[in-house]
């Protein structure tokens, strides 16, 4: 009964604001789109939209289906990009999808060597999603999600693939420098930089601050680490970064890695997938060297 023409037809109106302007991009004649719908209606005995003068209103029916347009389009048209890659004698592509802001530098070092092993893979980053990766995981928007935070979602299986720590930043000659780890206490006087997340996400805060009540004096977004750990080795504040990210840059800036009390805040990245996909052999392969790579450890 429903045919994708049809949840093509209510995306275009709802994408393009009108029926002759959905016709026009679709390559269709007005009276082919309402000729469409009407079968539809026919079939179903449902109404799809209603005429307001020279624009479409849709119904309860035509909001459904145009739900279920949104929902399933990008999951076929996904079938379709595949099934032409097939046939052209390429071999696929992975939409890799970002939750974590300093995971950049270290997913290069995946890429690298995969696109080495893996000629005929592309492969396309996507940091849109930073913190609504799940709902792109689900919607056939991305095929992994990197993520310090995984969610236990029926269909989703998370593989951690190396540990980290999450420490503070701060510059060579801060007050904080040279201390073996610090209290929540020692930031009420300070300025917070992190990336431009809540804070119920961000660790400082969840695992650190809150749990003893406590607040850094200002809370600053920055969206580029460059930019936020210049801020920090010029002493305007710190931040609550992996160890070894701060790493990357210790030949570079003048910064040292203070533990985040007495334990620390030991984390792990984890990439994220579909159950249904777990066994495809692009996916398993970079999953596979993704955990060679976490092996190497924290500089």
């Amino acid at each position: 009964m429903i045919e994708r023409t049809h949840l093509r037809i209510l995306r275009g109106i709802e994408r393009e604001g009108s029926l002759t302007a959905a016709a026009a991009s679709l390559h269709l004649t007005q009276s082919a789109l309402s000729h469409a719908i009407k079968k539809l209606e026919q079939q179903s005995g449902a109404t799809i939209w209603e005429r307001d003068g020279r624009r479409v209103r849709l119904t309860p029916a035509g909001d459904y289906l145009l739900n279920a347009a949104n929902r399933l389009l990008p999951q076929l048209e996904r079938a379709d990009e595949v099934l032409t890659e097939y046939g052209e004698g390429e071999q696929g592509s992975l939409r890799i999808g970002m939750e974590c802001h300093p995971c950049y530098q270290w997913l290069l070092k995946v890429v690298e060597p995969y696109l080495q092993a893996w000629p005929g893979v592309d492969i396309d980053v996507m940091q849109q999603f930073q913190f609504g990766g799940m709902a792109a995981l689900f919607s056939h928007d991305i095929d992994i999600l990197v993520t310090p935070d995984p969610l236990d979602r029926p269909g989703v299986l998370f593989e951690p693939v190396f540990d980290y720590e999450q420490i503070l930043a701060v510059a060579a000659d801060h007050r904080l420098a040279g201390r073996d780890h610090i209290k929540p206490s020692d930031l009420n006087n300070e300025v917070l930089f992190s990336y431009p997340v809540d804070a119920d996400r961000l660790d400082i805060y969840t695992r650190f601050l809150t749990p003893a009540r406590c607040a850094p004096r200002k809370h600053k977004s920055v969206e580029s680490t460059d930019i936020m750990l210049q801020l920090v080795a010029a002493g305007r504040g710190v931040a609550a970064l992996p160890r070894w990210l701060i790493g990357e840059y210790a030949d570079k800036l003048s910064l040292e890695a203070v533990r985040l009390g007495r334990k620390g805040i030991p984390k792990q990245i984890h990439l994220g997938v579909r159950k249904v996909d777990r066994h495809n052999q692009h996916i398993e392969a970079l999953l596979e060297l993704a955990q060679t790579v976490g092996e190497l450890g924290e500089r």
